[in-house]
């Protein structure tokens, strides 16, 4: 080939080639400053989901029953999860109804008092003592008119004596029968009535509380949840102090993560971001910033970001709508905060 065909030839290429180069050095620059500034309005935090748990426990010391749910269970609220044995509790709880209902019994003689019987049967016997009283005084006035005239030959002294003796035994007698029928005449004192009235209340409160603890003997769920652990049998020994379920509230979840300080003018509450996990990297999930620490603390070694593990930092959370429930505890998640810097400050 002559060597001007080789050069035309060259030289066409050239004008076609640069335009390419020239349209590719331009787009690179363009998609360049675009990821520069897309950089500046974001920030990228990593750190782990979190989610509220309750430790549930019974509020008694008793033997479990029975244990109605397994771990991963889902349960509503006031759902039944275990029960206690309380046998003998509601034994207890029959005798005190049958002692408040005889104590009862009590309260309502006193206040009602005497009946018209009762009272009659009093009077009886105070007209019968008085009856032996009169007999006695005139044995003793037949006695002493006999003493005078015989001058003691034909009653002694000593059946004077006893004759006396009688009618003192007699009057005694006769003020007992009076004093008695004045107390059925007015009735139970009002110190006797507010006895009987302070034993039933007594007894009335002791039944509360053994009803409560019969109504502290089956478990129930505070929320709507989903069972993390059982960690107790029927058979074993239940106490406040002893945990029996593990429960985990799905209603609020939300990421802990850690942002510098240098970032940290750059959000705020109420600031809405995007968190990515690993199992779904294209499904983004919307949250929100709520909870920004006011105290810089040294980074978890749980936490994995891009500056150094020593570096002090704020701890940040991003509570978040699991409607899929896809989120869980522990689970590493990636927080997505764009335009911070524009609205608030």
């Amino acid at each position: 080939m002559p060597k001007e065909e080789v050069v035309g030839t060259i030289s066409s290429k050239y004008k076609i080639v640069l335009p390419i180069i020239l349209l590719l050095a331009i787009v690179s620059g363009i998609y360049i400053f675009m990821q520069s500034g897309k950089d500046k309005d974001s920030i990228t935090l990593y750190g782990n989901v979190d989610i509220r748990q309750i430790s549930l426990a019974f509020n008694g010391n008793e033997r479990i029953a029975s244990m109605l749910v397994e771990e991963g269970d889902v349960v509503k609220k006031d759902q039944v999860l275990a029960m206690l044995d309380m046998e003998k509790l509601t034994l207890q709880i029959d005798k005190v109804k049958a002692q408040i209902e005889v104590q009862e019994n009590v309260v309502l003689r006193l206040k009602n008092g005497s009946r018209p019987e009762e009272i009659s049967q009093q009077l009886a016997r105070l007209n019968a003592a008085r009856a032996e009283e009169e007999y006695a005084r005139q044995q003793l006035q037949r006695v002493e008119t006999v003493f005078q005239n015989s001058s003691g030959r034909s009653v002694s002294q000593q059946d004077k004596d006893d004759a006396q003796a009688k009618v003192k035994v007699a009057s005694a007698q006769t003020r007992d029968a009076q004093e008695a029928y004045q107390l059925a005449k007015i009735g139970p004192r009002a110190e006797d009535i507010a006895e009987a009235q302070s034993q039933l209340k007594t007894l009335k409160a002791e039944l509360a509380m053994q009803e409560y603890l019969l109504s502290q003997s089956q478990l129930k769920a505070p929320a709507d949840a989903v069972v993390r652990s059982r960690l107790v049998e029927p058979g074993d020994m239940a106490s406040p102090q002893r945990a029996v379920y593990l429960l985990a509230v799905n209603d609020t979840k939300w990421i802990r993560a850690y942002i510098q300080e240098a970032q940290l003018g750059k959000v705020y509450p109420g600031m809405e971001v995007n968190v990515i996990i690993d199992s779904y990297p294209d499904r983004p999930i919307p949250g929100q910033v709520g909870f920004i620490s006011s105290v810089a603390e040294f980074t978890p070694k749980t936490v994995q970001t891009e500056e150094l593990r020593t570096s002090l930092l704020y701890e940040i959370r991003v509570y978040v709508k699991d409607q899929d429930n896809v989120l869980r505890l522990g689970m590493p998640a990636t927080v997505m905060i764009h335009n911070v810097g524009k609205g608030k400050v």
